[in-house]
């Protein structure tokens, strides 16, 4: 069934809705709704890392979602988003593109973005497309300065992993890429993480993103500095701030966090122990700091 907009009502599903919204060039963009709008109380736009999806928020959105609309969103080619036959399309214009198809197709005039890794780099783009969509923004893991180390970590496996037979060696192999920066984690908390980076497919876990995804890294230089997004950064001067930073983080510097705080001395700073790039957002500690900053926004 298809509704206005070119949205289609998708079944009921474990504490959340699926939607679909069709992209400017026709492909199938997938979000999570959780709870409903609320009168006085400003939706939350969660936004994932570049192969990642919206399963990465559900512990934080059905948190957010007990008291007002959480929407998390699929990109292009991953998740339940249709893959693009062109992989030049996962760029950030483009993506930029289909977040504003999905907020407009949804009525969303004014929202909170937490946005993760590449999903913050999407909210600093989004105050020059559209400044009054942005009523408070929370970087998880992201700033105006990109550490290329940990970018190049992420060359180094994206694509590259062989497909785990089944759900024990999927939870063994992200172990064996990530623990070391993320000693804190439980064995439920891999288990998860593990469900949410590959999907079920004929019994099996599949990666929940088009392997083309890679190619967009090969191009990227990693022994000159990567460009910065300072501008983009204090686009967000209008409204408030939230950092996020795992404490292992090899993206996000602390120098970097206090440049930031140098330019916005409001900037609200979370550092999660324990954990490194990006914090998983499923500690009590980091959603009730997320549940405050976003009832502040709801205030200002």
């Amino acid at each position: 069934m298809t509704g206005a907009g070119g949205m289609e009502a998708g079944a009921v599903d474990a504490g959340f809705e699926s939607r679909f919204v069709t992209s400017s060039d026709g492909l199938k963009l997938h979000a999570r709704l959780y709870g409903g709008p609320v009168s006085g109380r400003l939706p939350v736009i969660c936004l994932p890392g570049l192969s990642r999806n919206a399963g990465d928020f559900d512990v934080v959105a059905r948190s957010l979602g007990a008291e007002r609309q959480v929407v998390a969103v699929d990109y292009r080619g991953r998740g339940l988003s249709d893959h693009d036959p062109n992989w030049q399309n996962y760029a950030l214009p483009v993506e930029l593109d289909d977040l504003l198809a999905v907020t407009t197709v949804l009525g969303i005039e004014r929202a909170v973005f937490l946005g993760t890794s590449r999903g913050g780099l999407l909210t600093m783009l989004t105050t020059a497309a559209r400044p009054t969509l942005i009523a408070g923004a929370i970087l998880n893991d992201i700033g105006p300065v990109i550490d290329g180390a940990g970018l190049a970590r992420i060359k180094s496996y994206l694509g590259r992993l062989p497909g785990p037979a089944n759900w024990d060696e999927a939870v063994a192999l992200l172990k064996a890429i990530s623990q070391s920066r993320f000693p804190a984690l439980n064995e439920e908390d891999w288990r998860r993480q593990a469900r949410s980076i590959w999907m079920e497919k004929g019994g099996k876990p599949v990666a929940a993103f088009d392997p083309a995804l890679a190619r967009t890294l090969e191009a990227v230089r990693f022994d000159q500095p990567m460009p910065t997004l300072w501008p983009q950064f204090d686009g967000l001067g209008a409204v408030p701030v939230m950092v996020v930073r795992g404490a292992n983080s090899d993206i996000l510097s602390e120098a970097t966090v206090a440049a930031m705080a140098q330019r916005r001395p409001d900037l609200d700073i979370l550092t999660v122990p324990g954990q490194g790039h990006a914090p998983l957002l499923t500690d009590a500690p980091s959603i009730a700091r997320i549940q405050a900053f976003v009832r502040r926004c709801d205030a200002a």
